[in-house]
This record gives structure tokens, C-alpha cells and sequence, in this order.
């Protein structure tokens, strides 16, 4: 095992040894254990950035079902190693925090690190897999652990019903994406991305492109929380704070962010995907900016905060994919916007990181999030006020932090779009500089309302639930942190440029570059008075006029019918769905035994005879078939009388005396084919089961006189005759349709030399398949286990009711 898998995997190792640890030392809080391993994560790929810098790459393969082609290949390239960076940096500042956080002596820890290593670990696998299946297998697993940690609170109502919203929303969209995938195996032939890339120009004729980029969009889009998918976010915020800190600013909200990036190269050249991505993107960031201004609290706030956010990384990526269609000089200025949504991403995990912690140090200190009870905090809380301030202002888009920058670039790729001649943006293309403004200018709105609100004014502490203070440093240590590479992104931008940038946007886009060298990443944070920083000037100006007079158009919001909201819809759609499924279970689960096999056997009919015709694989072959003599047609005879004596029998013994008759001439087919070993198998089954027959019904009631005489049901006799003739028409088809040669020559070559035994069937039962013959006895065993425990069950039952009823009669 190459060391990327091993360190893919050393999460859920660790998982493992979690609930061991948390035995052996008590006393102690078993985040310090955990912290180790992010730790050692982040140095381990922080240590990859000498060799893809320099354009290098990192694969290993391990395999797994190669038959499928389906191999664990672990590659690390520059985009990669961004967010493996992230997962492992962000991973272990958040379990740091976690450790001041959460009380050790209140809280089920070792259940809080297990899931947060089993979502570490899958967030690892997705960004690091070059093989679509085990992307998806890994995607799903982010969804299943980001479902136990939303839910980890489980004894609230909202932390289950936010646990279950995220789970519906992504998984459906991660069902989707796996459809999408398949669709690509289907046209290349391939589930590795890289290859998949190669035939990335003839891909765009296919019939099945445009709905396999259709499928994988839905999946980016619910795990991202993109308009109008994002409604599971907001409900997220039921989880503890360092949960919201690690999934939902820096990495599982990003997992669909990473998807349009590494598949770019593949879609890029639709325009719906320059679209749809764009469109939604840029929609999702104005809406969510404007419902932000809205919330109360600080969670909710930075929730749809995080929602826009995204957005906006969303539309630059679709934005940048522009520049597969121009030649390199001007591809320089499209490609902007793919250096804009890489720089952002990281700005972004930075500040959104520290004010998420900001508001669970809030919380934890003051014992609400709800703004208006909160204000006066800079007094009591000056460093946790002073981290709130650097990350507001960066998430604001001011100078001189990172965030001020990327937003900066984010308002220079909008612009460019003005002066694209493709997909009719010399008509549309004027809603993105428009669309961008407007949500910067709310996104300055919420950033001060959460500033101001929460640490300036009046201290309300008759309020507050707690006296409030300020946190202990080990609280403040990764948010300070975070801040602190707020600042010095921002004031040195170019650190990350060489080595991290340019590995990053060279991965999105390996074809554009490998044409001409002369790309590279210098960002300047002066770039003289252009429309930018005019926009920007206008985003302040504006954004503090609304902020001052929000009183007077606060209202608006008001405006709009709950009952019409995307919540309103999904709740609706759960609803009607329970109900509906309710309503058809009901129908079918009627405790009908008859109505189950006809369910069962319609449905066989239809699907096996739709098959053999769709496959066109009806065929009756009789060479190499013995001759049928008078003996077998005889059998063939009697077997047909019993099986109608059993349907006309008008007593139990009758039909079991012509069942076993049925069983009995059967094994003297055994005995014509020369199979004296079946034949005897065949007898002695048939007598035990007859004789067990006779003793179950002699201890059933009698048979009433209505149950005597059942009638014809056509029903009935319409279902056998198909299940019959489907059977034959199959067995016949089969043996006319051989593929490969039989394998009876191999065992009656090596029964004797490989299995040491003389007689072939019982050789073949215990050797060549010892396996099945095993798993059928535990089958057995278990099923024998379960009716004991049931008969048991039954009699303490009868005794304990006897028991009372002797009490209850003394």
C-alpha cells in the first residue's frame, strides 16, 4: 500500500481505535489523541508541494475490481493537494477548537471523533481518487458521516430533522452523479477521469453528453448547496459548532466545488455547462447574500453567507471555462476567473473558518446566538472581537485582507465576460457584472450587521443566559490562526501563487496549458483607479446606506408568502411522499400470502420474458441430446397425473400421498440417467419430507367445509402456466445457448487427483464447492437458531400468562 492510500485510510484506522482509546484514558479528553493524526496528515502532503509545483504528480493504484475497472488509483496533483491542504490543515485547527469546546465529561466524545475521522477520511478519498466508482463510494460516505455529525445532538428535534435534510438532498444528488458517471463509462469506455480527458474532444457529438453533464451537475449542486438545493444548509447549523467550522466553510460544502473543477476539462466544451454552472452560481450567491441580511442568528447568518459564497466560487469556475474556446492570449483573460474561484476557495476556508468559531465562542460564552440579545462583547471579548473583525472584512471584500483581493478578481472576471462572443453573452452576459454587484453589496451588509450587532452598542446581559467573558486561549488559538492567514494572504497573496495556485489551475485546465508556458499567477493588491475598485467603492457606499436605513426596508422580507418558499416545497414533497408511500404499502403488504407470490410471480414473468425477447435469446437446440425413450415419456406421465391429483385432491393425505409419488418418480429419472447417488439422495428427502408433512398437518385442525372444496381461480391457473412455461422456455434457451463449455469434463478429471475422492458428486459438494456447501449449513443453522429462540419466546410466554393467571385466581 502506497503511502497517499495509506494516508487516505489512516483516518478510518483511526476511527476504529477510537473507542479503545476513549476507555483506556478517561480522565483525559480524547481529542489531544486525535489531533495527531490531522497533524501529521498536513506535513505529509504540505511536503508534496516541492514536486507539483514543479508540475509533478503523485499515483498510485491499488487494486480492487479490475475486471470492472474498477481500481482504488490515488492521484495527487495540484487542485488535489489544495484540498487535501485544506481537509488536513482546517481538520486539525477544528479538532484543536473541539477539545475547548466540547466538555468531556457532558458529551459522547468518542462518538464525535469517530465520525469526524470517518468524514476526514472520506473527504480525502473523493479528492484524491482518480476512479470515478470510488469517488462516488467515498462522495456518499461524506453524506452518510456528515448525517451523524449534523445529528449528533440527537435528542433534538431540529438535529434530526437537519440530519435528515442534508441526508435526502445530497444523497439524491449523489445518486444522480453516479448515474452521470456511468454514462461517461458507457461513451469512453473508462472510469478514470484522466483517461476519460483524453477523449474529451469527441465526447461533445455523444447522444448520452449532455445528460451524463446533467447528472454529475446535480450531485456538485446539492453538495455544494446551490440555488435550489441550498436549503438543507441553514438546517445543518444544528451541529455543534466545530462540525459547521470543518463541513460547512471548508471542506463538505466544497466537495461539489472540487467536482466541477476536476471535471472541467471533460464538460467544458458544452455551452450548458458554461451556463448552467455560471447562472446558478451567480443566482445562488445574490440570493443567498440578500436572505442572509434577514437571520438573527450568528449561525444562520454565516450559514447563507456560506451558501452565496459558494455561489460566487461556483460562477467563476463556470466563467473560467470560457477559456477552452479562445486562442491563449485571450484565454489569459478568461482564465483569470479560474485563478479567482482557487484564490477564493482558500480565503474562504480562512475567514469563513474563524467567524464560525467566532460565533460557537459566542455561544459558548454568553449562552445564545440570537443578535438581539446580543451587543457591548468588544468590551469583554476584545480578542475574540478583534478576530471577528479581520474575518467580517475579509468576508466583506475590504482592503487589506485576502478576501478583498479575490472579490476584486471575482468583479474583474465579471467584467470580462462583457467582451465574450460566445453562447450569446454579447446579450446576456450584462446579468453577471449587475448580479455581482448587487450580492457584494449584500454580502457588506450582513458582514457589518454581524460585526456591530454582536460587539458593539449596549451590553445586554440581563439577556444573556451566562455572564459573558472571555474564551480561554485554548479556544482562541485556531480562529486567531485563521486570522492570522487572513491577513497574511492579504498582504502577501503571491506565497500561495508559485506553489499552490498554479498546480491548482494547471490541474482544472492541463490541456490549455501544456500549449503555451507562459502562464503564471501575480496578484497585485493595487491595481490603480479602474471599475473595480469603483464597483467596490459603490458596494461600501450603497451597502452603508441600506445598513443604516435597514429599519425602513426591512420589510421586505416580510413580503414574501412562507407557504411559497423552497422549505415550504420540500416539507410539502416529504409529506405527499410519506403519505403516498404509506397509502401504497398499505395496498400491497395486505397479509396476504396469495397476493405476495402474485406480485412476486407477475413480476418475474414479465421481466425474465421481456429479457429473452430484448436479448433475442429464444432458441431450442437438440443436438448432442439423447433420444427420448418409452421410459422417460412414462415418467414424464405419471409425473403429470400426481401434480393434477395434487390440484383435484379434496383431502391433505390424498395430496401428500400424490406429492411424494411426484418425488418418488422423479428420482427413477435419476436412476435412467445413471445418477444412483442422486437417486438415493432424491428418496430419502422425499420420505423425510413426506413423513414430516403427515405429522404437521395431523397436528393442523380439520378442514372446514367451505375450505374443503376451493374453486378455480383463473388468476391462479393464468399466473402457473406463465411461471411454467417461462421456466421451460429459460432451461431450454440455456442449454441451446452455451457460451462455454461444460464444466462437468474438469471435475471428472480432477475428482480423483485434486479431491482425493472417488464418488463425483460428494467431491464436488465438500471440494470444489466446500464454500457453498458451508454458507448453506450456516444458513441453515441460523434459520434452526432463530426457530428455537421463536418456540422459546412462545413458551416463557404461555408460562409467565399462566403464572398470572394463577396469581390473579389465588
Amino acid at each position: 500500500m502506497s503511502s497517499l492510500h495509506l494516508a487516505i485510510f489512516s483516518p478510518f484506522l483511526m476511527a476504529i481505535l477510537i473507542p479503545f482509546i476513549f476507555k483506556l484514558f478517561r480522565k483525559l479528553h480524547i481529542g489531544w489523541f486525535v489531533l495527531i493524526l490531522p497533524s501529521i496528515l498536513f506535513l505529509f502532503f504540505l511536503s508534496k508541494i516541492p514536486l507539483i509545483k514543479d508540475g509533478g504528480v503523485f499515483k498510485a493504484t491499488l487494486n480492487w475490481i479490475p475486471s470492472f475497472d474498477i481500481n482504488f488509483v490515488a492521484y495527487l496533483d495540484g487542485l488535489g493537494l489544495l484540498f487535501t491542504l485544506l481537509i488536513t490543515g482546517i481538520g486539525s485547527l477544528v479538532v484543536l477548537y473541539s477539545i475547548f469546546y466540547l466538555d468531556k465529561n457532558k458529551e459522547k466524545l468518542h462518538n464525535f471523533y469517530v465520525y469526524l475521522l470517518l468524514f476526514m477520511g472520506a473527504m480525502l478519498g473523493v479528492v484524491l481518487s482518480d476512479n470515478l466508482i470510488v469517488l462516488y463510494t467515498f462522495w456518499e460516505l461524506t453524506s452518510f458521516s456528515s448525517f451523524l455529525l449534523i445529528g449528533y445532538w440527537n435528542t433534538r428535534e431540529r438535529s434530526r430533522y437537519g440530519a435528515q435534510k442534508s441526508m435526502l438532498i445530497t444523497v439524491f444528488g449523489g445518486l444522480s452523479m453516479l448515474g452521470g458517471f456511468i454514462l461517461l463509462s458507457i461513451m469512453t469506455g473508462s472510469f478514470s477521469i484522466h483517461e476519460i480527458m483524453l477523449q474529451s474532444n469527441t465526447l461533445i457529438s455523444n447522444e448520452w453528453f449532455l445528460p451524463a453533464l446533467i447528472l454529475v451537475l446535480l450531485g456538485a449542486f446539492t453538495k455544494s448547496a446551490q440555488f435550489p438545493f441550498y436549503i438543507w444548509l441553514p438546517d445543518a447549523m444544528e451541529a455543534p459548532t466545530p462540525v459547521s467550522a470543518y463541513l460547512h466553510s471548508a471542506t463538505m460544502v466544497k466537495a461539489g466545488i472540487y467536482l466541477v473543477a476536476r471535471l472541467t476539462p471533460i464538460f467544458a466544451f458544452h455551452g450548458a455547462w458554461f451556463w448552467i454552472i455560471s447562472l446558478i452560481g451567480i443566482i445562488t450567491m445574490c440570493w443567498a447574500s440578500f436572505n442572509a441580511v434577514k437571520q438573527t442568528d450568528l449561525k444562520g447568518i454565516l450559514a447563507f453567507s456560506t451558501v452565496s459564497q459558494l455561489g460566487l466560487i461556483m460562477s467563476l469556475l463556470g466563467l473560467g471555462s470560457a477559456s477552452l474556446h479562445y486562442d491563449f492570449l485571450s484565454k489569459n483573460i478568461y482564465m483569470g476567473a479560474i485563478v479567482a474561484a482557487v484564490f477564493h476557495l482558500i480565503n474562504h476556508a480562512t475567514f469563513k473558518g474563524s467567524l464560525f468559531m467566532v460565533a460557537g465562542i459566542v455561544d459558548h460564552e454568553t449562552g445564545t446566538r440570537d443578535i438581539r440579545k446580543l451587543g457591548g462583547l468588544m468590551y469583554v471579548m476584545p480578542i475574540t472581537f478583534t478576530i471577528a473583525v479581520v474575518g467580517t472584512l475579509s468576508m466583506a471584500g475590504l482592503p487589506p485582507f485576502n478576501g478583498f483581493l479575490s472579490k476584486e478578481m471575482f468583479f474583474t472576471s465579471v467584467l470580462n465576460v462583457l467582451q465574450m462572443n460566445i453562447f450569446q453573452m454579447e446579450t446576456w452576459g450584462i446579468l453577471f457584472p449587475i448580479l455581482a454587484w448587487l450580492g457584494s453589496v449584500f454580502t457588506f451588509i450582513y458582514s457589518i450587521l454581524l460585526l456591530l450587532k454582536t460587539f458593539t452598542g449596549k451590553l445586554q446581559e440581563e439577556k444573556l443566559d451566562k455572564k459573558p467573558h472571555e474564551a480561554p486561549l485554548g479556544m482562541l488559538f485556531s480562529p486567531i490562526v485563521l486570522g492570522a492567514l487572513v491577513i497574511i494572504f492579504g498582504f502577501f497573496p503571491n506565497i500561495l501563487s508559485r506553489n499552490i495556485l498554479e498546480p491548482a489551475v494547471a490541474s482544472i485546465l492541463p490541456n490549455l496549458l501544456q500549449e503555451n508556458d507562459r502562464f503564471a499567477v501575480h496578484i497585485r493588491f493595487w491595481h490603480g483607479f479602474n471599475l473595480e475598485l469603483l464597483m467596490t467603492i459603490g458596494v461600501v457606499v450603497v451597502g452603508l446606506l441600506l445598513y443604516l436605513t435597514l429599519k425602513k426596508w426591512g420589510n421586505i422580507y416580510s413580503i414574501f408568502p412562507k407557504r411559497f418558499t423552497l422549505n415550504r416545497f420540500y416539507e410539502k414533497g416529504i409529506d405527499i411522499t410519506e403519505k403516498g408511500s404509506y397509502s401504497f404499502t398499505r395496498r400491497l403488504m395486505n397479509g396476504s400470502i396469495r397476493s405476495y407470490l402474485i406480485y412476486i410471480f407477475i413480476f418475474f414473468i414479465g421481466i425474465v420474458t421481456f429479457t429473452l425477447f430484448k436479448k433475442d435469446a429464444i432458441k431450442m437446440d437438440t443436438t448432442n441430446l439423447a433420444p427420448i425413450g418409452i421410459y422417460e415419456i412414462t415418467l414424464a406421465v405419471i409425473i403429470i397425473l400426481g401434480s393434477l391429483t395434487i390440484l383435484g385432491a379434496k383431502s391433505r393425505l390424498t395430496s401428500i400421498i400424490a406429492l411424494g409419488a411426484v418425488g418418488y418418480t422423479v428420482s427413477l429419472f435419476y436412476i435412467l440417467f445413471r445418477a444412483p447417488d442422486l437417486a438415493l439422495t432424491q428418496l430419502v428427502i422425499e420420505t423425510v419430507s413426506t413423513a414430516l408433512f403427515l405429522l404437521a398437518f395431523y397436528h393442523l385442525p380439520q378442514l372446514s367445509r367451505k375450505e374443503e372444496h376451493i374453486g378455480f381461480k383463473l388468476t391462479n391457473a393464468l399466473i402457473s402456466i406463465g411461471v411454467g412455461l417461462v421456466i421451460t422456455i429459460v432451461a431450454i434457451s440455456a442449454h441451446s445457448n452455451k457460451m462455454f463449455d461444460s464444466i462437468a469434463k474438469y471435475y471428472i478429471e480432477n475428482t480423483h487427483d485434486k479431491a482425493g475422492g472417488g464418488n463425483l458428486v460428494n467431491v464436488i459438494l465438500v471440494d470444489f464447492r466446500g464454500f457453498d456447501t458451508m454458507f448453506e449449513i450456516s444458513v441453515l443453522g441460523i434459520a434452526a437458531l432463530g426457530i428455537y429462540g421463536m418456540i422459546k419466546l412462545r413458551l416463557s410466554n404461555q408460562k409467565k400468562q399462566q403464572r398470572r393467571m394463577a396469581d390473579e385466581n389465588k
